[in-house]
């Protein structure tokens, strides 16, 4: 009796384990960001940190727009009052014997100047097939998805200023990864529902009027 009920305990746990479905791995927003210091921040997992870049933006902007600095004058404030400590600083480590003031090797090394001007050139060179493609290739599709794009961009770009605009950004990036994060489950049902509401939207604009335009077709000229 003892194996028989083993055995049958055993085929209920394998039957209940097939029947209930393994619950959805969820998506790494943390490894999505980069996984480093960056995505801490942007996650609030370095609280410090993150309430730093919040203070020193938000400062900033309410120089700008509301205190009424330039950009000239700000910088110049500031590096003037940098000098003067530094200075300060230095006469008076000589006369009390103290350490000079810490100032680390203030140079850009040639790996940070050859990774930047890289990710610089993947985007030219982006930007400029897909210019070639509207161009030769004739894409009425990429055509009007460059145009709707650029006209959003310009529509908000009229309502905002770009430091504004930039302060709007830095703003997003600190809230919208995070609340992702935290309640990714129901964001993502959402997101569902609304693609394939655009999905279905988009297949009727393109029955309907795009495949009604009619296409030219490449000639491939043939030099000797």
């Amino acid at each position: 009796m003892g194996e028989a009920d083993l055995d049958h305990s055993s085929k209920a746990d394998q039957d209940s384990s097939a029947v209930s479905p393994t619950p959805p791995s969820r998506f790494s927003v943390h490894q999505a960001l980069g996984g480093g210091a960056v995505a801490d921040v942007l996650l609030w997992k370095r609280r410090c940190s993150g309430a730093s870049l919040l203070v020193a933006v938000s400062a900033i902007w309410f120089l700008f727009e509301r205190a009424g600095y330039s950009l000239l004058s700000l910088i110049a404030n500031v590096l003037l009052l940098l000098v003067v400590i530094l200075f300060l600083w230095a006469k008076s480590a000589s006369l009390l014997n103290r350490p000079l003031p810490p100032l680390p090797n203030l140079e850009v090394s040639e790996d940070f100047v050859g990774k930047a001007s890289k990710a610089v050139g993947v985007w030219i060179n982006r930007v400029l097939a897909i210019a070639r493609e509207i161009t030769l290739g004739r894409n009425v599709k990429l055509c009007l998805q460059v145009v709707l794009g650029l006209w959003v961009i310009s529509y908000i770009g009229s309502l905002f200023n770009f430091l504004t605009l930039v302060y709007i950004g830095v703003l997003l990036s600190l809230s919208v990864p995070m609340l992702y994060d935290k309640y990714q489950d129901h964001v993502d049902d959402k997101l569902s529902v609304t693609h394939k509401v655009i999905l279905t939207q988009y297949r009727k604009i393109d029955e309907n009027i795009l495949r009604k335009i009619p296409m030219p077709l490449n000639k491939v000229k043939k030099t000797e």
